[in-house]
């Protein structure tokens, strides 16, 4: 399964910045940091996230078609990182909120300071398996 996700940015600093802010609402810090990549995690060993100045020095890009989905424990908490995204800057890309006729996937869409898309949801597992079943 996945280990770590790393996205490029032009301003270390500033993006640094709108993650701390970000995950401090799910609770999660930063465990390891160099002069050019910060990453954030759970001690658990689950997947971490983590950004980078581009290893080629070059422009840091954004890649089209490609988003990062960051799990969440509850839809209250979907709507903090939601929020919290726009209020850092983020870009809206779609409200927090269901997708679809199903009621088990609840998501914010948004984009970082560096023009990444993410979203924050949460998965309902029963209700999933209810929309499944019919």
């Amino acid at each position: 399964m996945i280990g770590y996700i790393t996205i490029g940015t032009n301003d270390l600093e500033k993006s640094a910045h709108f993650y701390d802010e970000l995950f401090k609402v799910l609770g999660i810090g930063r465990f390891m940091e160099f002069d050019t990549y910060i990453a954030w995690g759970k001690q658990d060993g689950s997947a971490g996230f983590s950004i980078t100045k581009p290893f080629d020095g070059k422009h840091a890009t954004v890649g089209n078609g490609v988003m990062i989905g960051l799990g969440a424990a509850s839809t209250d908490e979907v709507d903090k990182v939601y929020a919290k995204a726009l209020e850092l800057g983020g870009i809206d890309e779609g409200p927090a909120g269901y997708r679809g006729e199903m009621k088990g996937f609840y998501a914010g869409y948004f984009r970082d300071l560096d023009g990444n898309k993410l979203n924050i949801h949460y998965i309902s597992m029963d209700d999933l398996k209810d929309h499944a079943s019919k």
